[in-house]
């Protein structure tokens, strides 16, 4: 899709990340991490470092500013999405930036509330296209003015503000391919850890 960067923020684990950097794509690779807080989903840019989950939110954020990560609240207002904004204010106050676009939200009302509240506190707001496959990145695009194409030239320029979000919602198509390719997933790790119990 011509994009120069790509963030990669695997639920709990940077293994896709650390892989992504070891590949010569010609794409510059912003490794991440999506922490399931106690609280909801916080993304983490610029680490491969493992967060444990099941912290408050504002305690992830707090210990991901501290190892100089930029830090954003995907989501913010979903119900059905581990929504931050929905249960801890206050940590969408401590973050870097809201993501205010996701592309796989079709009614609109969540993202239009999260980019009214990132507004009235003058946080950046980013977009994401929440993808949980390849053919799916890309309908999420922020413009960032950065200094140079780099990780820390990028996330620099986040944090300051210096960022365009733009969102093309997902396909009905390609999200419902999505969303069957979740489900079977979920059927295959079930029965893998029911398997496990019942071995001897």
């Amino acid at each position: 899709r011509g994009l120069d960067a790509v963030a990669i923020t695997d639920h709990d684990t940077t293994a896709g990340a650390v892989r992504a950097l070891s590949l010569q794509t010609g794409v510059l690779i912003i490794p991440g991490i999506e922490v399931s807080t106690k609280d909801g989903h916080v993304l983490v840019l610029g680490t491969t470092k493992e967060y444990e989950p099941g912290k408050p939110a504002r305690e992830t954020i707090a210990e991901a500013k501290a190892d100089g990560c930029v830090t954003i609240i995907p989501h913010p207002y979903h119900y059905f999405r581990h929504a931050v904004g929905l249960r801890d204010r206050k940590a969408l106050l401590e973050a870097d930036a809201v993501e205010a676009y996701n592309s796989r939200y079709y009614i609109g009302t969540a993202n239009s509330k999260a980019a009214r509240i990132a507004r009235r506190y003058k946080k950046p707001i980013t977009a994401g296209s929440d993808a949980h496959d390849c053919e799916y990145v890309g309908f999420g695009e922020n413009l960032i003015e950065a200094e140079e194409r780099s990780v820390e030239a990028i996330l620099a320029a986040l944090k300051a503000g210096k960022i365009t979000a733009r969102c093309t919602k997902t396909p009905v198509s390609t999200y419902l391919r999505q969303s069957k390719n979740n489900v079977k997933r979920k059927i295959r790790r079930q029965l893998a850890r029911l398997s496990r119990t019942r071995a001897p």
